[in-house]
C-alpha cells in the first residue's frame, strides 16, 4: 500500500512538473506568419501569427492568470455545427457539446472574415453584456488551437472600439493539454 501511494505521488509530481512546462511554454512559434492588413477570409486552421497588432499572444499560464484572477472577459468564437438540411422527419438532432472555458461567453460564427449585419450586431450585443458596456474592460478571445477565428474577432473587437482585447491562440486544446477545467456550454442567444 505504500509502495502504491509513493507511486502515485511520484506520478503526481511528474504530471505537476509537466503541466508547469505546458503552461509556461509559448505556443510553438509561428513568427514567419505575418499579419494580414484585414481579416483572415479563408483557410481558418491554418498556422497563425504569433501576435495580434504586434502584440505576443497569451500563452496558457498567461490566460490562466487572467481567468484565475476573473480580471478579464473570455470569449469563444468557435462555430456552431448548423443542423443539416434535409434530415428526414422524425430524425433526432442533438448539437455536438462545446467545451469552454469556465465562465466564458460563447458567440459562435464570429470569426469568420466577413459577416453578415444580422452576425456583426450579434458580436456587438454580446460583447456589450459580456464587458458591461466597458470599452476598456480585458477581452481573452479564443476558439481553437491555431485557429484564425479568434484572431479575426480580437480584430474586430478592436475595430470596435474595444481598447484591452488580448488573443488566446492555444484555445481550449492548449487549456485541456494543461489541466484546467472546461465547462460545457451553450451558445449566447442569438435573436
Amino acid at each position: 500500500m505504500k509502495s502504491m501511494r509513493r507511486s502515485t505521488r511520484r506520478l503526481a509530481a511528474l504530471v505537476y512538473l509537466g503541466m508547469i512546462g505546458l503552461a509556461g511554454a509559448r505556443a510553438e512559434p509561428t513568427a514567419t506568419v505575418p499579419e494580414p492588413g484585414t481579416y483572415r477570409m479563408s483557410d481558418y486552421r491554418a498556422a497563425v501569427p504569433a501576435t495580434l497588432d504586434g502584440k505576443p499572444a497569451l500563452t496558457v499560464a498567461e490566460a490562466h492568470a487572467l481567468w484565475d484572477k476573473k480580471v478579464a472577459v473570455f470569449v469563444d468564437v468557435l462555430p456552431q455545427a448548423p443542423k443539416p438540411a434535409g434530415l428526414a422527419p422524425g430524425t433526432l438532432w442533438r448539437d455536438k457539446p462545446r467545451f469552454d472555458i469556465p465562465g466564458s461567453l460563447w458567440l459562435p460564427d464570429t470569426g469568420y472574415g466577413a459577416l453578415a449585419q444580422v452576425t456583426l450586431n450579434y458580436f456587438r450585443r454580446g460583447l456589450a453584456v459580456a464587458s458591461g458596456g466597458d470599452l476598456n474592460k480585458p477581452l481573452v478571445f479564443y476558439c481553437a488551437r491555431h485557429c484564425w477565428m479568434s484572431w479575426n474577432a480580437a480584430k474586430r473587437a478592436k475595430m470596435l472600439g474595444y481598447t484591452h482585447v488580448l488573443w488566446y491562440q492555444d484555445g481550449t486544446q492548449g487549456w485541456e493539454a494543461a489541466a484546467y477545467p472546461l465547462k460545457e456550454q451553450t451558445p449566447f442567444p442569438r435573436p
